[in-house]
């Protein structure tokens, strides 16, 4: 009975009969003929084995998103750079296209009539709403085939070299450029070139890494003694009167016609050369070339310093006669140096590197003798100027400059015998009871401009700088640290040069331009007094770390033979390179001057 119901439910079953299934060995996926299935007019979407699934529909696009908040948008961006393996293209037959002249998103928030700081927040929001409004009409159009693809990239520059920006200058594009996205964020790449051409005949010695160099010096103590040796010219007294002078009531800058200043190198110095005769020390230098030497690690252009080893193993830092090392630099450290290229608002080539470095210099010798007042408060010491001929004068008159010749000793046998200079003389305090007088330096600040427009509100200083005249009086701390960092190798080098003349009073004077259009009229705007070493801790100054670092320098040349050598500065990374030379090397030059 059982065997029997069970054939008749056989007979009448219906039969499962398998699907037909294309396959192809050889690859993944349908094969290519497929126009005998029912689905052979249906787009196909590629993929790979190794891809990751992703979602199979997703409503939470941008184009249809509500949520205006920038942090949700780059999370999608991000979400969906991960599942899309096949470019922006992929899958674009199941996307939706939205005609150009369909429908367009509008701002439909209502305004918010608020004051104060809710007022400009809500403006600022409603602004940033809108642009991104704009941005995602002109994609949609752009994506429909519209002819708004030019806007967009308009737009888009707009906001990398607005936007992107702080400070002035930065969002919007409407301020005056100081920021990073205005004016003065392009910075032109400048190779320069080095002080002097190295020959086939030099050898190079050693190359150092200026930066790792100064970090590993080993033995910062100052000199375990210090003494005067000889002191030589004549001072004269500070005037007071310029401790007056304000962005309101500046002081004309007057030439010196009548001063003679004079920059003789140490192998040119007839006292250096006496002292070297009796043994007086083992290193000689003037203060500039000493100076520079321990401040070099912040220096960034190109420089070179001639040395000398002679028989007894003395040394001796010297200076080529046709060398800029006298010149002054301006905006050295800046973000934005001077550009050395002319531009159309200076066709004459007034702010290039080398104009601004004699303008700088000129400014700084017409201020140290401006300040002091006449001769009749003259103090003369033992010997007069020993540069200055009394007989080939043609009028004119050495500087009030003082030079005290010191001697430092650095213990193992080093001993530096230095020509240092001093500028004026300064009473003690601010009573007339104070009689007693302080040593001092003088040096000057120079403001420059890029543009050659007058004077005016509107009107900014070069890339990275404070206009002096609108800051300098309410704002002093903001200019000068603006100035330390565009200035920072050129500060360092005068505050080197103040301790090792032992000047108890630095004076520092900020010159400006009286017309931005010529660089040969200025105006003193500002005065200001600074201890030395005070001074130093300021502009992060380490004096251990100046001595540390000449003793490396000494020590390198100790172990070196007899002979000259040249210490230079690479010009476009910080190395120090040493090279040994021949011993007529620059001495064509030496004959020519």
């Amino acid at each position: 009975m059982s065997s029997t119901a069970s054939d008749q439910q056989e007979a009448t079953s219906i039969p499962f009969l398998l699907p037909t299934v294309s396959t192809t060995p050889k690859t993944w996926g349908p094969p290519s003929e497929t126009s005998s299935t029912k689905f052979h007019l249906f787009p196909y979407a590629p993929f790979g084995r190794s891809d990751r699934l992703g979602r199979a529909a997703d409503f939470s696009q941008n184009n249809f998103s509500q949520n205006n908040n920038s942090s949700s948008q780059h999370q999608n961006q991000r979400r969906d750079r991960r599942f899309d393996h096949h470019g922006g293209q992929a899958n674009t037959e199941f996307q939706y296209k939205v005609q150009a002249d369909d429908f367009e998103l509008v701002d439909s928030t209502k305004a918010t009539s608020t004051s104060g700081s809710k007022n400009y927040a809500s403006s600022n929001m409603k602004r940033m709403q809108q642009n991104r409004l704009r941005q995602l009409n002109a994609r949609r159009t752009d994506d429909s085939g519209g002819a708004s693809s030019n806007y967009q990239n308009q737009f888009q520059k707009t906001r990398r070299g607005g936007a992107a920006g702080r400070g002035p200058g930065g969002r919007g594009g409407r301020g005056r450029g100081r920021g990073r996205g205005g004016r003065g964020f392009y910075r032109e790449r400048i190779d320069r070139q080095a002080s002097v051409a190295v020959k086939t005949t030099w050898t190079m010695v050693q190359e150092m890494d200026l930066n790792k160099v100064s970090k590993g010096i080993v033995n910062n103590s100052k000199p375990l003694k210090q003494e005067d040796l000889l002191w030589c010219g004549f001072l004269d007294k500070y005037n007071e009167v310029y401790d007056k002078c304000s962005t309101k009531n500046p002081a004309t800058l007057k030439r010196s016609e009548n001063k003679e200043f004079y920059y003789a190198t140490t192998m040119d110095d007839p006292n250096l050369e006496k002292f070297a005769i009796e043994q007086k020390g083992t290193v000689f230098a003037t203060d500039a070339i000493l100076a520079h030497l321990m401040t070099c690690p912040r220096s960034a252009y190109p420089w070179d310093i001639v040395v000398q080893k002679i028989p007894g193993g003395q040394l001796f830092f010297d200076k080529r006669d046709s060398s800029q090392f006298d010149y002054l630099t301006v905006n050295e450290t800046s973000n934005v140096p001077p550009s050395p290229n002319k531009s159309d608002d200076d066709p004459e080539g007034i702010n290039t590197p080398e104009r601004l470095s004699v303008e700088a210099t000129m400014c700084n010798q017409n201020f140290s003798q401006q300040i002091l007042k006449t001769s009749t408060e003259r103090k003369h010491f033992d010997l007069p100027n020993p540069f200055y001929d009394e007989e080939d004068n043609d009028g004119m008159e050495p500087a009030s400059v003082a030079y005290r010749y010191r001697k430092f000793d650095l213990g193992d046998d080093v001993k530096i015998v230095c020509r240092t200079e001093l500028h004026g003389i300064v009473k003690k305090g601010v009573t007339s009871a104070s009689n007693e007088e302080q040593y001092m330096t003088a040096f000057a600040l120079n403001e420059y401009f890029d543009s050659l427009n007058p004077y005016s509100k509107t009107n900014i200083p070069s890339a990275g700088m404070i206009n002096w005249r609108e800051k300098l009086d309410s704002q002093r701390g903001a200019v000068f640290a603006t100035e330390l960092k565009n200035n920072a190798f050129k500060l360092a080098k005068w505050t080197a040069q103040s301790i090792l003349a032992g000047a108890d009073q630095m004076k520092i004077g900020f010159v400006s331009r009286a017309v931005p259009k010529t660089n040969y009229e200025h105006q003193i705007l500002a005065t200001q007094f600074y201890r030395p070493r005070d001074f130093a801790t300021q502009v992060s100054l380490n004096e251990g770390s100046m001595w540390g670092f000449m003793r490396m320098l000494i020590g390198l040349f100790k172990d070196q033979p007899e002979g000259k050598y040249v210490l230079m500065r690479d010009p476009n990374k910080a190395t120090l390179k040493v090279y040994a030379v021949p011993s007529d090397t620059f001495e064509d030059e030496d004959e020519e001057e």
